[in-house]
C-alpha cells in the first residue's frame, strides 16, 4: 500500500502544547510527504496563532469545532484529512526525529491497518512526571498495555499514538463518546471487522502529560471505571486480570491488619514487590528520586483504578440503568 500519512491531533485550551508537537514535526527526517490536520475542540484558548506560524513549513491545516471530546474530534480531523492512513496522536506528545521514518519502515516490512507505539518520558520530564510515566508504562504495574515491547494479551493500541488506515477507520466506525476507553472500544471493533492490530516498538512518542497526583487519581478513576462497560459491550474481551488493582489494594489492607496480630508473611510479599518495583524504576529512570515517587504513584493508581473498577461493576450488575445514565460524566453528548 502507498501510504500518505494525515497526522491527526486534537486539542483542547493548550496551545504551547501543539506548538512543541509542531516543532518536533517539522524536525522530522521523514523524506515523504505528510499533512497535519489541528482541531480545535471548542478551546476558549485558541492554538490558531501558533498554528499559522507553521505554515509555510509544514503542510498543515487547522479547523474549529464545538466541544464535542477527544475521540469525535479524532474523528472529525479523519474525515477532513487527505491522507489514506491517519495516525493519531495526543497534544502532548512530542515525537522523536525518527519517528514517521519508523512507522513508514514498519509498515513497508509488514503492513497492519492499525498500530500503536510505546510512551516514553524525555530527559526533560519533570520528576513526577517521569514516575507516572513508568507506573503507566511498566510490566510490573499495567502488564505493559501502553505499549511495552512486552505486555499481557493481545496488543491494544492507544490514541496518544495510534495509526489507524483510511479502510478500518470507515469499516469500523471511528472512535466512540464514551472517554476515557474510546481507544480499546475502537480497538475491539477494529478486531470484530477482521483487522490486525500490532504494536511498533521503535515508533515511540514522548508522552509529556501536564498533570499533578490529583489529576492522576481522577484520570486512573476514570479508566478504573470504563472498563466494566467495556467488558459489557464486548463480553469476550473482559479478563481476571482486570481485577488485579482492586484485589491488590483490599489485600494490602489484609496483609496489614495481619501485621497487628503478629501475621507478618502477607506484608513482606507486598514489601518484596515495592522492593522490585522500586529498583527497576531506579533501573530505567536511574534516579532516586523518581524511584521513589514511583511507588508513591503506584499507590495513587492502584487504590483509583480500583475504587472505579469495583464502583463501576456493582452498578452495572445491580442496576437496570444504562451506562450513560449511571455515569453521564464519562460521556461526551452528541453534537
Amino acid at each position: 500500500m502507498n501510504t500518505f500519512f494525515s497526522i491527526v491531533v486534537p486539542v483542547y485550551n493548550r496551545p504551547e502544547e501543539i506548538r512543541e508537537l509542531l516543532e518536533s514535526l517539522q524536525e522530522q527526517d521523514f523524506q515523504k510527504d505528510f499533512e497535519v490536520v489541528i482541531v480545535e475542540d471548542g478551546s476558549s484558548q485558541s492554538s490558531e496563532e501558533v498554528v499559522k506560524r507553521f505554515q509555510g513549513k509544514l503542510n498543515i491545516s487547522y479547523y474549529f469545532k464545538e466541544n464535542s471530546g477527544p475521540g469525535d474530534s479524532r474523528n472529525f480531523g479523519m474525515q477532513h484529512a487527505q491522507g489514506n492512513y491517519f495516525i493519531i496522536l495526543d497534544s502532548d506528545c512530542i515525537l522523536p526525529k525518527q519517528y514517521l521514518s519508523e512507522v513508514d519502515k514498519e509498515l513497508t516490512r509488514e503492513f497492519v491497518h492499525c498500530f500503536g507505539g510505546p510512551d516514553a518520558a524525555d530527559e526533560s520530564f519533570t520528576t513526577i512526571q517521569k514516575a507516572i510515566n513508568y507506573v503507566m508504562t511498566s510490566f510490573l504495574t499495567t502488564g505493559g498495555i501502553r505499549g511495552g515491547k512486552k505486555g499481557v494479551g493481545k496488543f491494544q493500541p492507544r490514541s496518544f499514538n495510534m495509526g489507524i488506515s483510511k479502510e478500518v477507520f470507515e469499516k469500523a466506525g471511528g472512535f466512540g463518546r464514551i472517554h476515557p476507553g474510546e481507544d480499546p472500544d475502537l480497538t475491539f471493533r477494529i478486531w470484530k471487522a477482521g483487522f490486525e492490530t500490532r504494536l511498533f516498538p521503535e515508533a515511540f512518542v514522548y508522552h509529556k502529560r501536564r498533570i499533578d497526583w490529583n489529576k492522576f487519581y481522577i484520570q486512573v478513576n476514570k479508566f478504573g471505571m470504563v472498563r466494566p462497560i467495556l467488558n459489557k459491550w464486548h463480553p469476550g474481551t473482559a479478563k481476571p486480570t482486570y481485577w488485579f488493582p482492586t484485589l491488590f489494594m483490599l489485600g494490602l489492607i489484609v496483609a496489614l491488619a495481619l501485621f497487628f496480630v503478629g501475621l507478618g508473611l502477607p506484608l513482606m510479599l507486598y514489601a518484596f514487590y515495592f522492593l522490585v518495583l522500586f529498583l527497576d524504576a531506579l533501573i530505567k529512570s536511574k534516579s532516586l528520586i523518581v524511584a521513589l515517587l514511583s511507588i508513591f504513584a503506584l499507590m495513587i493508581q492502584f487504590t483509583g483504578y480500583g475504587i472505579g473498577f469495583f464502583k463501576s461493576t456493582m452498578l452495572l450488575n445491580f442496576s437496570n440503568k444504562k451506562p450513560e445514565e449511571l455515569f453521564p460524566k464519562l460521556f461526551f453528548k452528541k453534537k
